[in-house]
């Protein structure tokens, strides 16, 4: 396959993927925000998650960013976040910043270095853990410690899990399309002598 070509098939075999903002500090204060689409969960109890980046083949300001600072925040893109979030995708050089760029605004939180998208509704601060270079193709997997977060209470379900479709996050497949979902169902715990019911949580 023609290279490019090449890309757009490979990156869309994956499926639908998470969309997030990465928001870093460099060592001269300069705020930056990268989109990524590969973040997933590594584990609860210690609470990590991990992230792959691209290899280092050009110069990668977010990663020297977590690398030198320890710290770093997810941001989850929102439906009206969508444009301005794809936009931080453009290679800005690194005295640039893709808030200013696009009109997202810098949060912070008491402590914490790293910034926050204000108009995402769901804000992950996550402390540097291990960073692993993959030897088979130099991507770097980054796993990091979840030491807050922030989102509305309205969408914390009574058993702890949050449901993303209430704060309007966007899903991504392949590089450039974004996603709205529909829920289908919530489903009861596997059990190897029961078929799974619906799952249904009380109002009251």
């Amino acid at each position: 396959m023609q290279q490019r070509y090449r890309a757009m098939f490979i990156n869309s075999l994956s499926g639908f993927k998470s969309a997030n903002l990465v928001g870093t500090v460099n060592s001269d204060g300069v705020e930056n925000l990268a989109i990524v689409s590969s973040v997933f969960h590594i584990g609860a109890d210690p609470a990590l998650m991990g992230m792959i980046t691209r290899p280092q083949t050009v110069r990668r300001d977010t990663v020297n960013n977590i690398k030198h600072s320890g710290f770093y925040t997810l941001n989850q893109v929102s439906e009206q976040m969508v444009h301005a979030a794809h936009q931080c995708s453009a290679r800005y050089d690194a005295e640039v910043s893709e808030f200013a760029e696009t009109g997202l605004t810098p949060s912070y939180v008491s402590g914490f270095s790293a910034p926050f998208v204000a108009q995402s509704c769901l804000k992950i601060g996550l402390q540097v853990e291990e960073i692993q270079l993959l030897e088979i193709n130099q991507t770097e997997l980054i796993i990091g410690k979840v030491v807050l977060v922030q989102t509305d209470e309205m969408a914390i379900e009574p058993d702890g899990s949050i449901d993303i479709e209430k704060l309007g996050s966007v899903a991504i497949s392949g590089l450039d399309r974004y996603h709205t979902t529909k829920k289908l169902t919530r489903l009861t715990y596997a059990k190897p002598d029961s078929w799974p019911e619906e799952l249904t949580f009380s109002k009251d």
